[in-house]
């Protein structure tokens, strides 16, 4: 199980890693933060700059704590938060869900993933089980379900604002 879970969370850190680096900087065919914060602000997610800023980071320090295996719980939380906000405005923006009709199924199939660690934890291939103690191991090293749950419902709730402002941005148009 831990290599199953080591391998979990270098595929979503190299995946969430791309992901910031296309919007922050044009890596990986990616549109810079420039072009991504206008992509933005024509969805209603003003301001677009700061908007993309936000996305990029969380990306970023969710990919760091993931690839390390350091705080994981706060990694997959940013990640599924992150990605649940980019799956509803994709799926609303597009009214589909498909990834290939420019839904959001991939983001949420990359925030699933993120979740799943939030309740299992990193295993033992991670900082995270070098640390020890009781509250590390409860919230953290070995996570108990309310802690995955809690990611869960923060990550869906991080999402109404946005979905929000999307919708009431499509219906101006």
């Amino acid at each position: 199980m831990d290599i199953g879970l080591l391998l979990l969370r270098l595929v979503l850190a190299l995946i969430l890693f791309t992901h910031a680096s296309q919007k922050l900087g044009g890596w990986f065919g990616g549109n810079g933060l420039a072009r991504q914060g206008e992509i933005f602000a024509s969805l209603g997610l003003h301001p677009g700059r700061a908007m993309v800023l936000a996305a990029g980071v969380s990306e970023l320090l969710a990919a760091t704590a993931l690839l390390l295996g350091l705080l994981t719980p706060v990694g997959a939380l940013l990640a599924a938060g992150t990605m649940v906000v980019a799956g509803v405005t994709m799926q609303l923006n597009s009214g589909k869900f498909w990834n290939i009709a420019g839904g959001g199924e991939y983001p949420y199939v990359l925030a699933a993933a993120a979740a799943v660690l939030g309740f299992t934890g990193a295993g033992a291939y991670s900082l995270d089980a070098q640390v020890s103690g009781e509250a590390w191991s409860t919230v953290v090293h070995e996570p108990a379900t309310w802690v995955g749950a809690l990611i869960l419902l923060a990550a869906l709730v991080a999402a109404v604002p946005f979905a929000l402002v999307v919708r009431r941005a499509a219906a101006a148009r």
